[in-house]
């Protein structure tokens, strides 16, 4: 399953939450890159580091919420909000012809 975790830095102190823990984050992403889909920060209109954007790819909800509970920024609080929302892959095709079966099936609802 594919979830998409989107993340806002706390005020007042996100920044600062982000800069201690930022190491403790780096260390555990690089030893789960296999779930990864995407990963990044979200940044400002100055380039600067506001919030995380995740695509990632697990078993279940459980799998995920076992995640969020060693991530590092998770446990310090660094996100407020958090948003996860599943997802389904359209592009790029996972599977070749997904996306004209998909295109035929609306066509066919008009």
């Amino acid at each position: 399953m594919l979830f998409v975790i989107h993340g806002y830095d706390r005020k007042p102190d996100g920044a600062e939450v982000r800069r201690r823990t930022r190491a403790a984050h780096l260390a555990f992403i690089s030893s789960r890159t296999e779930i990864f889909r995407y990963g990044g920060a979200l940044l400002d209109d100055a380039g600067r580091m506001v919030g995380s954007l995740m695509v990632l790819d697990l078993p279940d909800r459980a799998a995920l919420d076992r995640y969020l509970a060693e991530d590092p920024y998770t446990r310090a609080g660094l996100y407020e909000p958090l948003h996860i929302n599943e997802t389904r892959q359209v592009l790029p095709e996972a599977l070749p012809g997904f996306l004209a079966a998909e295109l035929k099936r609306e066509l066919a609802k008009a």
